[in-house]
């Protein structure tokens, strides 16, 4: 959510920013609206006093004897009115819901442009791999081995979903609780356990209601399956008011996360790349203002650690200024899959600044201030558990159709090397 303070003293630096997004100007429409809004308060308070100054004089008139009557219907009519102005502004939120559908401002550095052009490539870690062979796809590799289930899990649920069995299923496991370990123990992140399904607020104070709707998935009682632990995580928060003084707060969970890829019709339609259902282990930061950037290339550092123990060649890509929604600014971490031949994307890992912050009513107050602030929140994958096990799967096969298993993975599965 954007401060319209903020943009009632810089319009201009307002339109600006939406127009790094793609989209056209907005400030004068929004303060258009925000005229009019304000207008309608100021003379809803001056009816209100107006009630009040009547509803004194019909008291002193029967304290004195006095008739009341021409009061009492002057006080009904403002009464009427009152109530009419209320409901109208009440019914407009037009100004809520067009800053509630607006994107955030891209940072000063992220570069201006459409993706595929403006991207930047920041820099590589690890030598792609070349086998003598013919590379495989991640599907071709798990169908082989018997170990990965796509028409069972079509019987079941329908397309993007997958069953995975035996050495897979317990690499998913083991995925999860390197993960977990890494994150809490080397980067001092709090496990948590959140809920899987949450209300209306909480997708909202994400920014995924209400201008993403379509790509959730919502139960016939109201709630809504998470698409990602980022979500509960970040909602801890919600209308709270936070010690200066315990800032930053790490949360890290294993989810399930569910997505209908509303807008995916036609990609990845084989394999494991886009489902609708996969776990993921999440990162989430709640920080001071003045902390957030630092705090960012912290949380790209704990994504790439894992792929670096991991052994996966991959790349750090800082976004455009027209990728995502709630970002100030957004690197994705993009793992090199040797079956594609291809980098693909891993890990987001986003500083939202303020604007998470602003629809939850997320604050803090300063330590010696009596200022509140709202606080700055930030999120990422380390990592989705599925596309990791793309990655190993296509970077780690071998000519006989068995795959080894990266070193740092082998205590988590006691002790085995390879998967025939």
């Amino acid at each position: 959510m954007h401060d319209i303070k903020f943009i009632r003293a810089n319009p201009e630096a307002f339109d600006l920013g939406m127009r790094k997004r793609g989209l056209p100007a907005q400030s004068a429409k929004i303060l258009e609206l925000d005229e009019k809004r304000r207008k309608s308060l100021t003379e809803i308070q001056e009816l209100q006093k107006k009630k009040n100054d009547l509803a004194k004089a019909v008291g002193l008139a029967k304290k004195n004897g006095e008739n009341a009557d021409a009061i009492l219907v002057e006080s009904k009519k403002v009464s009427e009115e009152l109530q009419k102005l209320e409901s109208e502004t009440g019914e407009q939120g037009a100004l809520e819901n067009l800053l509630a559908e607006l994107p955030n401002i891209p940072a000063d550095d992220v570069p201006v442009g459409e993706e595929e052009v403006a991207n930047k490539e920041i820099r590589k870690w690890g030598i792609p791999g070349k086998f003598n062979f013919p590379a495989k796809q991640h599907f071709e590799i798990g169908e082989k081995l018997g170990l990965m289930d796509f028409e069972a899990a079509a019987k079941i649920s329908g397309a993007r979903f997958v069953v995975l069995k035996g050495a897979l299923a317990k690499m998913e496991r083991a995925l999860v609780s390197f993960f977990l370990d890494h994150n809490t123990k080397e980067f001092g992140y709090t496990e948590i356990v959140p809920p899987f399904l949450v209300r209306d607020n909480a997708v909202y104070g994400t920014g995924q209601l209400p201008k993403f709707s379509e790509d959730l998935f919502q139960t016939t009682n109201g709630y809504w399956l998470i698409p990602t632990a980022e979500v509960p995580l970040t909602n801890l928060v919600t209308d709270s008011i936070q010690d200066e003084g315990k800032l930053p707060l790490r949360y890290t969970a294993y989810t399930p996360c569910f997505r209908s890829e509303a807008g995916a019709a036609g990609k990845d339609t084989r394999g494991m790349i886009r489902m609708h259902q996969f776990s993921k282990v999440e990162l989430v930061s709640i920080t001071h203002p003045d902390k957030s950037k630092e705090e960012h290339e912290r949380m790209v550092a704990c994504a790439e650690a894992i792929l670096q123990k991991l052994g996966l060649p991959y790349r750090v890509v800082l976004l455009s200024s027209v990728a995502g929604f709630c970002n100030e600014k957004t690197y994705d971490l993009e793992v090199w899959l040797t079956g594609q031949n291809a980098y693909r994307e891993i890990s987001s890992c986003s500083n939202d600044g303020a604007f998470q912050a602003r629809r939850m009513k997320a604050r803090f107050k300063g330590n010696n201030s009596k200022e509140i602030q709202f606080v700055h929140t930030l999120n990422g994958s380390a990592l989705p558990i599925g596309r990791t096990i793309v990655a190993i799967l296509e970077n780690y096969q071998n000519a006989d159709g068995s795959v080894n298993i990266p070193e740092a993975l082998q205590k988590y599965m006691d002790g085995e090397k390879i998967i025939k």
